[in-house]
């Protein structure tokens, strides 16, 4: 695997993209702070946005093809100093994370003046761009300890941002505070492990990591790192049963950031649980092997059914997609656990196809918020008529969850079902085919709600504004385009798994 180093002598503009990607969304955000205009808030986060997402769509077509591109901040060399590492899991997650926030800023902009008092607003798009610049940072960076520090720039945004919902809902405080316990919690596990990591390598750089503990496989402290990190990470994931922290920050949230957060914010902590399970660990760390075995893959069932059922019973339609989440997180560490490269394909497809179907469901549910006042089923029912346009988005959405062929969410439990086959595992083939149908009974739900019953009198009739159903229709249409167009998604997939697999040798 061919690696680039990036060096800072003639350097060129292109050379500096791995840190460009954090650092225009991390200076944004400050700026207009300091210029306190809340007319030029919005255009600001707007542009560091569609930037950022502009990079990403260089960085990946620089590294779809196995290249890795290698960046030392400050021209200090690793390990010593930080680096910087860009390959196709990364690039393919930069270009979900940057592209969910360019169109979730154009549906805020209408979103949140309902639901974030007016003085707020130019403190919401800083902290939304805060909680960019973490995720990013998160997956760009090859230092461990990094990981740590961005998590936490973003958790801490995230904590405040799920609490503007209190505005509307006081509620949401709660589901603040509760997710910054369990968060903190989940930070703690993390960087106990990290110091543990420390403690047997004396090294925080990925790479020489790797390489250090590639022989120590029986090591207690290394065994106990690898606990304590998953443990840690999986709280971020809402791995089933850590995952009681989700439902009430979705569903209390401003709507426009739970289509942020759940688009992106798990699926960057999925990738951080695929870089240290693969490039750091590597799957022939016995004890990891057990761990996915013997843990992960069980609770991921679990998830894939419990959730499902949980969502089948509720009547608030953003509760019932938060559910729902925790169900798909179990399709992807499913496809982790299988240890195969179908799998772990099969796993960052499912990423990416669930981030997309997920943003266009909630951005619906967030347009019923606005037309109707609630996401309880009574509050939307009958809206398919009043509004074709976005009832008609929800219901691709609703379709892709599904996994309808055609769609999005078809690809990737197609190459699941396909990935637990060639295993010879199809009790396993079955129950992704039998949880996917409960999927049809919630959905069904809330078609049936929109389609079949009278509206309530108190709707204000009419469409939401083209601000937020532009947004809207491209994340329904992406829901299609992917689930016919599979170039890109299971390209880089297949490629981003052939990293993660080889291990530490990629990263040398």
């Amino acid at each position: 695997m061919e690696t680039e180093i990036l060096h800072h002598t003639r350097a060129s503009f292109q050379d500096h993209l791995p840190v460009l990607v954090i650092l225009v969304p991390f200076l944004a955000a400050p700026l207009m702070v300091l210029l306190g205009s809340r007319r030029l808030s919005w255009p600001i986060a707007f542009g560091a946005s569609v930037a950022a997402f502009g990079i990403a769509i260089l960085l990946l077509a620089k590294v779809i093809d196995g290249t890795e591109i290698s960046y030392h901040i400050g021209g200090w060399a690793p390990p010593l100093g930080i680096e910087y590492r860009v390959d196709a899991a990364n690039a393919f997650v930069l270009l979900l994370v940057t592209g969910i926030a360019a169109i979730v800023l154009p549906y805020a902009r209408e979103s949140i003046k309902t639901e974030v008092p007016v003085r707020h607003h130019t403190l919401f798009y800083a902290l939304f761009l805060l909680c960019l610049t973490g995720l990013l940072g998160v997956v760009v960076t090859g230092d461990a300890f990094n990981v740590f520090v961005f998590l936490e720039i973003s958790s801490l945004s995230t904590y405040v941002l799920i609490a503007q919902g209190s505005y509307r809902d006081k509620r949401a405080l709660t589901a603040a505070y509760d997710y910054l316990i369990m968060g903190t919690i989940g930070a703690t596990f993390f960087v106990i492990g990290l110091g543990l990591l420390y403690m047997a390598t004396g090294t925080l750089n990925m790479a020489d990591i790797a390489e250090r503990i590639a022989d120590q496989g029986g090591n207690r402290t290394v065994r106990a790192a690898f606990a304590f990190i998953v443990v840690g990470v999986g709280l971020k994931v809402a791995i089933y049963p850590l995952h009681l922290w989700l439902p009430n920050a979705y569903t209390y949230a401003p709507s426009a950031v739970t289509v942020f957060l759940a688009a992106t914010a798990t699926k960057v902590a999925v990738y951080v649980l695929l870089r240290f399970m693969f490039s750091i660990f590597q799957p022939a760390f016995l004890f990891e092997v057990n761990t996915l075995e013997f843990i992960i893959l069980p609770f991921a069932v679990l998830a894939m059914f419990a959730a499902s059922f949980i969502a089948i019973f509720q009547n608030d339609f953003k509760r019932m997609l938060a559910y729902s989440s925790i169900a798909q997180i179990g399709y992807i560490l499913l496809g982790i656990g299988l240890l195969s490269e179908a799998g772990l394909t099969a796993a960052i497809v499912h990423l990416f196809n669930h981030g997309i179907t997920k943003a266009a469901l909630f951005m619906g549910v967030g347009i019923y918020v606005l037309r109707s006042g609630g996401s309880f089923l009574d509050d939307i029912q009958g809206l398919g008529r009043v509004m074709p346009l976005t009832s008609a988005a929800v219901v691709i959405g609703g379709l892709s969850l599904i996994g309808v062929p055609g769609t999005a969410g078809f690809i990737s439990k197609w190459v699941l079902v396909q990935a637990a086959l060639e295993k010879g595992w199809w009790p396993v083939a079955l129950m992704i085919v039998a949880s996917s149908l409960l999927a049809v009974i919630y959905v069904w739900r809330v078609i049936e709600t929109l389609y079949t019953k009278p509206p309530a009198s108190d709707v204000i009739a009419g469409e939401a504004p083209l601000s937020m159903l532009v947004p809207l229709w491209i994340m329904a249409i992406a829901c299609v385009w992917f689930g016919l167009d599979t170039d890109l998604t299971i390209g880089a997939s297949q490629t981003a798994a052939q990293g993660l697999l080889s291990g530490s040798a990629g990263m040398r």
